[in-house]
C-alpha cells in the first residue's frame, strides 16, 4: 500500500486556494491518506472526496514533505492510470 504524489503544475490558483503551484496527493486507501496528511501538516477539511481520486492539494513545499515521508512520485500519466483502476482506493 502507498501514498502518492503526482507532478507539481501550474494552476493560477482560485479563490478558496491561493497557491499558483500545486500537485495532488492520493493513496491506495483512505486511512493511508489521511495519516500522511497528518505527518505533513494537512487540515483534514482540505480533503477532497472526489468519485474518481480522493485526493489533497498540496503545494511544492508540502509536496517534499510527503516525498521525505515516504510518498512515491508519480508522473501525470501514472496519477491518470491510477484513476482508471490502477489503484484501490475505495470511498468511505
Amino acid at each position: 500500500m502507498s501514498v502518492y504524489v503526482d507532478q507539481v503544475r501550474r494552476w493560477g490558483g482560485s479563490a478558496s486556494f491561493r497557491w499558483t503551484e500545486s500537485c495532488h496527493m492520493y493513496a491506495d486507501s483512505l486511512e493511508e491518506l489521511h495519516a500522511m496528511a497528518v505527518q505533513i501538516g494537512m487540515k483534514r477539511e482540505w480533503f477532497q472526496n472526489k468519485p474518481r481520486l480522493p485526493h489533497y492539494d498540496l503545494t511544492p513545499r508540502r509536496r517534499r514533505g510527503a516525498v521525505l515521508f515516504g510518498a512515491k512520485e508519480h508522473t501525470a500519466r501514472e496519477m491518470v492510470a491510477f484513476m482508471h483502476g490502477g489503484g484501490e482506493v475505495v470511498n468511505g
